[in-house]
C-alpha cells in the first residue's frame, strides 16, 4: 500500500506482523482481534463513526505484545514476541520459574509462562504466552495497608529470584505489574484499558482492599541465571529502564564485570522512593530501608533476605488505624484532600463492617 494510500485507523506497519501470523496463531490456539484477521473490513468504513470509536480501530502502541483470546477457554493473555539473538535467556528463565518446581511457590512473583510458539518464518523469534497483567499502580493504590502488601509482594519476588540465583537487571516501575482479574472482574479493552471491552463503557473496578490482588515481575529480557557454586558472580553491566544506577554513571567502567544483585536491590529502593516517598504523604517507617537501598556504593546495600525482613519488622508495627489510612499524593490541594477524606471515611467503615482487612493479602 502506498503511503499516500493509508487512511486512519488502518493497520500501522508494526502491525503487519500480526495480521501476516494470524492464521498460524489461529491454528495454536488463539484468536487475535477481527482487525489482524484476513477478512477484515473496517467496521466504520460507510458509517457516521470515527475509527477510534470502534473496537476494531485501536491501533497497538507496542508492536511486539498483543493481546489474544485462548480458544480452548476463552481466556485473554499477552502474546510477546522477542528475538533469542538479542535476548538469549529470556525463555529459559521464563521457563524456570515457571517449572512444576517453583511455579507454586507463594514467594514466586515471576509472571507464569503459559507456551512458547516459535515463530514458523524466522527461527529466531518465539512467542510467549503469558496471562493478560495491568501496571501495578493503575488505578492507583489507596490506602497505607494496600502499599506495604504491594511491597511485600515484590520484595519477597525479588528476593525467590536471588535465593534462585536470578538477578533480573531491569526491576524498574514498569516491570512490576499485577493480575487485573479480581480488581477488573469484567476486564477492559487491552488498548484503551479505561473502557468495557466493547468499548461501549467505562471499566469497573474495585479497590484492593475488597479485592486483593496479586503483583508480577515480568521481563526477563535482561535476566542472567549464575551457577549457585559461584559466589562471586558479575556479568558487563546492561542498562535498564532506570537510568539513575550509580554504578552505571561512570562510562569507562560499563565494559567491567560487576555483580549485578546489588543493582536489582537500587532498582527496588528507587521504586519504592519515587513512587511512594516522593508521591505520598505518611510513609516515613520506609525511609531508613529505602536510603539504604540507594546508596551509592553496591557493596553497602543490603541483602535482599535483609531488605524483607527489615520491611517485615517495620510494617509490622505499624497501626490498625495506620494501615486503614488514606494514601494522600503530595500534589493534592486542600479541597481535594478534604473531599477524598470524607469519602475515604466513607469507605473505611463499610470495609470495616464487612471486615475486609487492612492489609489485603490474596488468598492464592
Amino acid at each position: 500500500m502506498a503511503l499516500t494510500d493509508f487512511q486512519a485507523g488502518d493497520l500501522a506497519e508494526r502491525e503487519h506482523y500480526w495480521r501476516d501470523h494470524q492464521q498460524w496463531l489461529e491454528g495454536c490456539g488463539y484468536m487475535l482481534r477481527p482487525r489482524y484477521r484476513p477478512d477484515w473490513t473496517p467496521s466504520w468504513k460507510g458509517t457516521q463513526k470515527a475509527y477510534d470509536e470502534c473496537e476494531d480501530g485501536q491501533v497497538i502502541i507496542l508492536g511486539h505484545l498483543l493481546d489474544a483470546m485462548r480458544v480452548s477457554d476463552g481466556k485473554v493473555v499477552m502474546l510477546k514476541r522477542t528475538l533469542k539473538t538479542r535476548h538469549p535467556y529470556e525463555v529459559d528463565i521464563s521457563q524456570m520459574f515457571s517449572s512444576e518446581a517453583l511455579r507454586n511457590d507463594s514467594r514466586n512473583h515471576c509472571v507464569h509462562l503459559l507456551d512458547v510458539l516459535k515463530d514458523p518464518q524466522n527461527e529466531d523469534a518465539v512467542l510467549l504466552v503469558l496471562p493478560l497483567l495491568r501496571e501495578y499502580n493503575n488505578p492507583p493504590l489507596d490506602t497505607v495497608g494496600e502499599a506495604v502488601e504491594f511491597l511485600h509482594q515484590v520484595f519477597q519476588g525479588i528476593q525467590f529470584m536471588h535465593d534462585n540465583h536470578v538477578a533480573h537487571r531491569d526491576c524498574m516501575s514498569l516491570n512490576i505489574m499485577m493480575d487485573p482479574s479480581a480488581v477488573y472482574p469484567d476486564l477492559y479493552h487491552p488498548s484503551i484499558r479505561f473502557c468495557t471491552p466493547d468499548l461501549k463503557g467505562i471499566a469497573k473496578y474495585f479497590t484492593r482492599t475488597e479485592r486483593p490482588t496479586k503483583y508480577y515481575i515480568i521481563d526477563f529480557g535482561l535476566s542472567r541465571a549464575f551457577d549457585p557454586a559461584d559466589h562471586n558472580p558479575k556479568v558487563v553491566p546492561i542498562l535498564g529502564g532506570d537510568k539513575s544506577v550509580p554504578e552505571f554513571q561512570d562510562k569507562s567502567r560499563l565494559l567491567e564485570p560487576q555483580d549485578p544483585f546489588p543493582t536489582d536491590v537500587y532498582y527496588l529502593g528507587n521504586l519504592v522512593r519515587e513512587d511512594f516517598l516522593q508521591t505520598y504523604h505518611g510513609l516515613h517507617f520506609l525511609d531508613a530501608l529505602v536510603a539504604d537501598m540507594v546508596q551509592s556504593d553496591p557493596t553497602k546495600r543490603p541483602l535482599m533476605d535483609e531488605v524483607v525482613s527489615r520491611f517485615e519488622d517495620t510494617s509490622s508495627k505499624l497501626g490498625y488505624w495506620k494501615l486503614r489510612s488514606r494514601l494522600v499524593a503530595r500534589r493534592e490541594t486542600g479541597m481535594v484532600t478534604f473531599l477524598k477524606n470524607v469519602r475515604h471515611f466513607s469507605r473505611t467503615v463499610k470495609f470495616i463492617v464487612r471486615r475486609y482487612a487492612p492489609i489485603p493479602t490474596p488468598t492464592s
